[in-house]
């Protein structure tokens, strides 16, 4: 949010990581939020509230973002393995790696 509004270069803005650590295949429940970036100890400590409530990742998605802000991030992800990245996880934990066609 601290440079939401100005008038720069998205290059220019600081960058905010972060990742959610959820468990169980079947509710997702949300058992971790890490992150770097500004304002991340104000950010985290909103979510906190949600996790100690036993927040899903579908409680997660449903959520209304806060726009512009860092925040808004974190309940607007996408699913496992959607990362356009080449090096992003390509397969949730748990699922069987099918045989590769030739």
């Amino acid at each position: 949010l601290h440079y939401s509004m100005y008038d720069m270069e998205p290059s220019d803005k600081p960058r905010t990581f972060m990742k959610l650590v959820c468990a169980g295949l079947d509710t997702e429940t949300v058992v971790g939020l890490h992150m770097i970036g500004m304002a991340a100890d104000e950010v985290l400590q909103g979510f906190a509230v949600a996790m100690k409530m036993g927040a899903t990742k579908a409680d997660f998605d449903s959520a209304i973002a806060i726009h512009p802000t860092a925040a808004e991030e974190v309940v607007t992800m996408g699913t496992w393995g959607t990362s356009p990245q080449a090096t992003g996880a390509k397969v949730m934990p748990g699922t069987t790696i099918p045989d590769p066609k030739l």
